[in-house]
């Protein structure tokens, strides 16, 4: 048996559920707040596939201008009602398909992809890359944040496909020039069973904050 899908329905469903997802973990992935502590990020900032969008009001807070855009409409309402209670006025979002959205021709300076990229069934790829391609502007960065394949422990409920690190790298270099590939690590918190998510393995036992850590590759590429 396949792992099914993870559709727009699949993603309605899980932001409208009590308990945020376990990846919401309430900040942004610690692989992109060191880009951002490492003044990696240049604005305007196109956040692809936001969710709650911790990445998102991190950078209004850091004085960036950041779009965010998600499939969900709770979790874009989520996401603008953060916003607003922070007063926040630099972060906007929107909800688009994020394979076929248009609309910001050459407007994104960087471009962070914090987990998006890796559930991405493997047809839309490329029509994924060339949206955000279209949307970047000249040398603009784009930083990926991916799981390595793999991870999904049985096929309950929808799970992120992954990428090796070949599958990453060629899929990119299509239309970007490929900077750096690095092991990462993405942090969950631990599945609540009542919630319908993946089970994943070979994550580390949680740390000190309660978060598990997962394999991942970090992808550094720019606009040629």
């Amino acid at each position: 048996m396949t792992t099914p899908p993870m559709d727009s329905h699949f993603w309605e469903s899980l932001y409208q559920q009590d308990t945020p997802p376990a990846y919401s973990i309430g900040r942004p992935q610690p692989e992109f707040a060191a880009l951002i502590d490492g003044g990696k990020v240049r604005s305007d900032v196109l956040d692809a596939g936001c969710g709650h969008a911790a990445l998102s009001l991190e950078l209004a807070k850091n004085g960036y201008t950041v779009h965010g855009l998600d499939d969900s409409a709770t979790a874009i309402a989520a996401a603008t009602a953060a916003a607003e209670r922070q007063a926040l006025q630099t972060a906007t979002f929107e909800q688009a398909e994020i394979t076929s959205f248009g609309g910001h021709d050459e407007r994104f300076n960087t471009i962070m992809d914090s987990g998006l990229f890796h559930v991405l069934p493997p047809d839309r790829r490329q029509d994924y890359l060339q949206c955000i391609h279209r949307a970047a502007a000249p040398q603009a960065s784009l930083f990926i944040l991916a799981f390595v394949v793999g991870l999904v422990a049985n096929n309950r409920v929808p799970g992120p496909i992954g990428l090796t690190e070949d599958e990453l790298r060629e899929a990119v270099s299509v239309l970007w020039t490929v900077n750096e590939l690095r092991p990462a690590t993405i942090y969950a918190k631990p599945p609540d069973p009542s919630t319908a998510e993946p089970d994943l393995t070979g994550g580390r036992e949680p740390d000190d904050t309660g978060l598990i850590g997962f394999p991942a590759f970090l992808l550094s590429a720019h606009k040629r």
